[in-house]
């Protein structure tokens, strides 16, 4: 093992670094929540930025909207492009990935009919939805295509250039890098590389990895990227960005026609109105804390706590972990479904039972091709001992003996 992977798992597992950590967060202790892949929970300084900020907003109203709101959301948007390791050119704040990516889906401007998009069962609902809004906007074809259960990272590579080399008219591609549903980790910048060599434009949908993961944008090769900063990166929900590599931009339009900044300008991509003034200003406390606990850090922590439960209930009678546990194609998001329980009323009768009597709380999620399943999602603050509870109430669910 490399000094810097050693380095990691000491880190992981480091009771004192990750105590003080845990210390920075206010959580109920009604329910052991794993169901933090909606959102993330602010940090308390966080939460006390925002608080100041709301206060600062509401006092001085519009004549602080009027006199200052640009030039402060314009420091926000460079701190995020620092962070992300993009110029501030290519990147536009948004209220979140949704956003984001339904601009980017709508406004590609690159299509023309007969032309054929794809997307994964995988792929977030909101960003399938706007995929198959192209066939009656844009005159395409729409092809969905099923990855692979069990994954491994070779059989998501060949299932990609299967579904290209089927669809010889594909011209834009939407990539998932983690999935809302599995938590699978797309190993995107291969699958980019491999579209581009078709000629073929992706949009990747970065909503669950940055903050998740340890990367930069640029590392994923993708000229179209919508990010979340409400999820991993912590801060108050309603707030993400869009990223469009600065040669690229023309090929995006003008959200309904945007005139507030020149075409030239990325800002012209988004235009919500109003939005949340205090939540925008509260982002450079929420990115200053995510580099100060560390990305590589997080990273290594959220997996650890993964591996944590995952290892113990794979033997569990009849249970399935659609995770793998190949290195690179997860974090701390897992999906879990038991044998032949694979609609809705299954999953949600477990998820009731997990909250109602082991006071767990999770996730059912569908869409995926095999059957509905049950996400799993711990966070920074999660203790050892949640996940334990965890494992002895799936020992329950499943009739098996925890070790």
């Amino acid at each position: 093992m490399l000094q810097s992977e050693c380095d990691s798992v000491a880190r992981a597992t480091d009771k004192d670094y990750w105590g003080a950590v845990r210390a920075l967060y206010a959580v109920t202790p009604d329910v052991v929540n794993l169901e933090n892949g909606y959102w993330g929970i602010m940090a308390e300084p966080v939460r006390h930025e925002f608080i100041r900020q709301t206060n600062m907003v509401n006092y001085e109203n519009t004549y602080y909207v009027r006199q200052r709101s640009g030039a402060d959301f314009e420091g926000v948007r460079i701190k995020v492009a620092e962070a992300v390791g993009a110029a501030v050119e290519e990147i536009a704040l948004t209220r979140g990935a949704t956003e984001a990516l339904q601009l980017l889906i709508g406004g590609y401007n690159k299509l023309k009919p007969g032309d054929a998009v794809l997307y994964a069962d995988l792929d977030y609902d909101s960003g399938q939805y706007a995929m198959n809004a192209l066939r009656a906007r844009r005159g395409v074809d729409v092809v969905k295509f099923d990855l692979p259960e069990p994954a491994t990272r070779q059989a998501v590579l060949d299932t990609y250039a299967r579904a290209i080399d089927a669809t010889p008219k594909t011209r834009l591609l939407l990539l998932t890098h983690i999935s809302n549903r599995t938590g699978l980790v797309i190993p995107v910048a291969e699958i980019v590389r491999m579209a581009k060599a078709k000629s073929i434009d992706t949009i990747v949908d970065a909503a669950h990895s940055w903050g998740q993961l340890d990367f930069r944008a640029g590392e994923l090769e993708a000229d179209f990227v919508g990010f979340n900063l409400h999820k991993w990166i912590g801060a108050p929900v309603g707030v993400g960005f869009l990223y469009i590599r600065k040669d690229r931009l023309a090929d995006i339009d003008r959200d309904m026609g945007d005139e507030d900044f020149p075409e030239t300008d990325i800002r012209s991509r988004v235009h919500t109105g109003t939005l949340n003034f205090a939540t925008v200003l509260t982002v450079p406390v929420a990115v200053a804390l995510h580099q100060q606990i560390g990305a590589v850090a997080k990273q290594a922590r959220l997996r650890y706590l993964r591996d944590y439960w995952v290892h113990r209930v794979r033997a569990f009678k009849d249970i399935e972990i659609l995770t793998p546990d190949e290195v690179g194609l997860y974090g701390s998001i897992t999906s879990f479904r038991l044998a032949g329980k694979t609609s809705r009323t299954d999953n949600d009768a477990i998820v009731a039972e997990l909250r109602d009597s082991h006071k767990v709380l999770t996730v059912r999620r569908a869409g995926v091709a095999k059957g509905q399943c049950i996400r799993v999602t711990p966070a920074l603050y999660t203790k050892e001992a949640d996940l334990d509870r965890l494992v002895d109430a799936l020992a329950v669910v499943t009739g098996t003996k925890a070790s």
